[in-house]
């Protein structure tokens, strides 16, 4: 059997497709993933014996440079769609399977593909708050703000299926009438299926079942990773007493330019050392002490249980990966579901949920206080020690016995 898995976004979208390809080729299938030709991307699937097959632009251009307008937009979903139509196409077999997530006309275009071909589909959310739910706030879309009257979570989430079928109706329509496949009235119900998945770990991002909606949750997909760290990191690390992590993944940080020196001072505050991630913000150390180590990519498997602490902006991938380190965490939250992940790390007492996108001195000081008790430690390892590990095995499983599927 030949599974297409599909994404576009950032590493936090392409890693764990990366997971459950390896669990897939393990099984005996074959599996690819249709991705942005990012090189970061590509080499880590190339170092894992993964297929990538590039489509579309580079995302961390568009991410790390000036936000786009909204003009243009209507082209820029069109090319997506077309993109995603043809590389899943040419991919996926009819009697094969198709997975996607990431931005919607990517997923858009891998289901018109899936759908032409005969394939079998799923959509797979790696955050819950991307599902409908009367148990929680959607999202919002840039230029799409919900009324700040409205607080029923069933009417938000019907202004959610509005704003997505402005935002994206016109384009998918007619991109499915121009393969000879009929249109549809509810943009986000249509891709997102009658029976989607929750790539995400049942204690760290449990789901609230209600009678509407059947939900698949796997676990989440994660990517094993046995690359060592870099000798001058290890030496960095058996140098002194754990240091504090800080590093903020894909996100620019355009609204806190100054986030490598606040969080300088803010570590030195608590006496301790930093290993600063640069990450796309392309973060850097301006007076080079010998108690600051900066990385670039780098194996958080095996870094983050050598901290005292991590400090991010509440990536899926990076919360679980923190969790699973069993380490007090500083969640930083910039975008889309990262206020979500905050709010379930302090939920769950391992750690603290910085409060809004721009962290100070004072403010990250603080936080950083409250993580680094001994309660606050405690709880983390007990927490790591119930978060599963079997996600990919799941999913790997569902998907070549045919179940859950539409």
């Amino acid at each position: 059997m030949r599974v297409v898995l599909s994404t576009y976004g950032s590493r936090g979208d392409v890693q764990p497709l990366a997971g459950l390809a390896v669990r897939l080729r393990e099984l005996g299938a074959q599996a690819r993933v249709c991705a942005p030709p990012d090189e970061e991307f590509a080499q880590r699937l190339a170092a894992v014996g993964v297929e990538l097959v590039p489509v579309g632009d580079p995302v961390r251009p568009l991410v790390s440079g000036p936000r786009p307008g909204p003009e243009g937009f209507s082209r820029r979903v069109t090319a997506l769609l077309a993109q995603f139509h043809a590389a899943v196409l040419a991919e996926a077999e009819p009697d094969g399977v198709v997975v996607a997530t990431g931005l919607f006309p990517a997923v858009a275009g891998a289901q018109s593909a899936a759908e032409q071909l005969g394939a079998r589909f799923a959509y797979v959310a790696l955050q819950p708050t991307m599902l409908p739910s009367p148990y929680h706030r959607p999202i919002e879309f840039p230029r799409h703000p919900y009324p700040p009257e409205v607080t029923d979570h069933r009417e938000l989430w019907e202004l959610n299926s509005g704003a997505m079928n402005a935002l994206f109706g016109k384009e998918v329509n007619a991109h499915r009438a121009s393969i000879g496949l009929p249109t549809v009235e509810n943009m986000r119900d249509h891709a997102f299926t009658d029976r989607p998945w929750l790539a995400t770990d049942p204690l760290l991002s449990p789901w609230q079942p209600f009678a509407e909606r059947e939900i698949v949750q796997t676990g989440a997909w994660l990517l094993p990773d046995e690359r060592p760290l870099p000798a001058d990191l290890s030496a960095f690390l058996e140098a002194g007493e754990p240091p504090v992590y800080v590093g903020f993944g894909s996100m620019p940080m355009h609204g806190a330019p100054d986030a490598a020196r606040v969080a300088v001072e803010a570590v030195r505050a608590q006496g301790r050392r930093l290993v600063l991630a640069r990450g796309w913000a392309d973060l850097a150390v301006a007076d080079g002490g010998d108690d600051c180590f900066v990385v670039g990519e780098v194996n958080q498997q095996a870094l983050f249980p050598r901290v005292a602490a991590v400090v991010h902006h509440g990536g899926a991938g990076t919360t679980t990966a923190a969790t699973l380190a069993g380490v007090p965490q500083v969640v930083v939250p910039q975008i889309v579901d990262q206020p979500y992940w905050a709010e379930r790390v302090a939920e769950l007492g391992i750690g603290v949920a910085h409060d809004g996108p721009h962290p100070t001195v004072d403010s990250l000081s603080a936080a950083l206080r409250r993580a680094l008790t001994p309660e606050t430690a405690v709880r983390a390892a007990a927490v790591a020690g119930e978060i599963r590990t079997d996600g990919t095995t799941v999913a790997a499983r569902l998907l070549l016995g045919d179940a859950a599927l539409n």
